[in-house]
């Protein structure tokens, strides 16, 4: 039985209206003396320790309990991971996008340059038909941006043995051959044409890796050079501007691009405790290379022509034929910068795919500046040659490895 006296009656209070404000009793000890009593305050207390307000044993509400203690020290760990877990996704997605939006702002800088240059080459090349000239101007202006980049630090300078220039010198021997008969292709014949001519590429690098490095292709990767040169057959029928000069010249690039491509592959092998060369310093080594290898040629062959003095007794327009063979050769050695920035973070094969679309995006732009007819046929034939080239891409991503002879 409890006792009466265990509980002291409140005194009385007025009670209030209820219009007005509830007048709240003091705070006043409980005194409990029963049983039933004492487990409602442990009750309170224990629901008090896990709480909202992370009250516990850290308080002294609680007698310390191994188990409760784990358990205490677990949540904020748990809450830790998981929030570190979520900001390290958010974070990785935030780089995928950024990554992509940079991959992108290069494609479009590689396509804007190329078509830059192409309109500003081919506006010289009309009223400037010295392409030795014009060409050894696009290396001067290479090789001194390389040494600008090379000076200020912008590009790590290379280290270069003697044995490593040896066998740098045959590929800045065909990427010399190779920028000058596009320059002569694109000085004869209209630029839409000269482009579809290169689309034969793949068909060239095919049969050279054969010959000379022994890879054979497999029976789908020849197939799909028929479209290739079917395509290309068809656009040189029917091309409005058509001479063989051009058409000469834009294959012998073809033919010397390609070969430059096989020589890195047979010749550049880093050997010893030799340091490998990435592709942009290989790529300006080769530009300094070719300005000294062409300038010979220019001045035994057509002369010094790209002077004010010479410009000027042809009647031609000194300041808007210098500053437009500027403009295409920083456009030249730009683009070039920038495939060589797109290669080293995609695949070889995804850079051939984005060179397949820049292809069509300098023919269409080039169509439509110059204002070049094309025949429906024309156009088949072109389609044609480029799909054919798309085709060759993903197969050389899907095929196997190419067998040995």
């Amino acid at each position: 039985m409890q006792s009466a006296a265990a509980f002291r009656p409140c005194p009385a209070r007025p009670l209030a209206s209820r219009n007005a404000s509830r007048l709240l009793l003091p705070a006043r000890p409980l005194r409990v003396s029963s049983p039933g009593a004492a487990v409602a305050s442990a009750a309170t207390t224990r629901c008090a320790a896990v709480g909202p307000c992370g009250l516990g044993p850290e308080l002294g509400l609680l007698p310390a309990s191994p188990d409760r203690e784990g358990k205490a020290r677990q949540r904020p760990v748990a809450c830790s991971a998981a929030g570190g877990a979520a900001a390290g996704k958010a974070e990785k997605e935030g780089g995928g996008f950024l990554k992509t939006l940079q991959l992108g702002a290069f494609f479009g800088l590689w396509y804007l340059f190329n078509i830059y240059f192409n309109i500003y080459n081919k506006q010289v090349l009309k009223v400037f038909p010295y392409p030795i000239n014009i060409t050894e101007v696009q290396f001067a202006v290479g090789a001194a941006v390389a040494s600008f980049m090379w000076i200020t630090g912008i590009l790590k300078r290379p280290k270069i043995s003697g044995a490593q220039l040896v066998a740098i010198i045959p590929l800045a021997i065909v990427h010399t051959l190779g920028n000058l008969f596009t320059n002569m292709s694109l000085g004869k014949v209209a630029v839409s044409f000269t482009h579809t001519i290169k689309a034969m590429e793949p068909f060239f690098s095919v049969l050279l890796s054969a010959i000379f490095l022994g890879e054979l292709p497999t029976l789908s990767v020849v197939l799909s050079l028929l479209p290739i040169v079917g395509g290309v057959a068809l656009a040189s029928l029917t091309e409005a501007s058509f001479n063989w000069a051009g058409f000469w010249s834009a294959m012998a690039s073809n033919v010397t691009f390609q070969s430059r491509n096989v020589l890195s592959k047979k010749l550049m092998v880093k050997k010893g405790n030799e340091e490998s060369l990435d592709n942009i310093n290989l790529f300006s080594i080769i530009t300094v290379m070719s300005f000294f290898l062409l300038a010979p040629v220019a001045f035994f062959t057509e002369g010094v022509k790209m002077t004010p003095t010479f410009l000027q007794s042809a009647g031609l327009n000194v300041n808007q034929v210098l500053t437009r063979s500027l403009l295409a050769a920083l456009c030249f050695h730009a683009y070039q910068q920038v495939s060589y920035m797109i290669l080293a973070v995609v695949s070889p094969v995804t850079h051939s795919v984005g060179n397949c679309v820049k292809r069509v995006v300098v023919i269409v732009t080039s169509v439509l500046f110059f204002r070049t007819p094309v025949s429906p046929i024309n156009s088949l034939g072109t389609a044609i040659a480029l799909a054919g080239v798309f085709i060759y891409s993903q197969l050389k991503r899907l095929k196997p490895k190419p067998k040995t002879a």
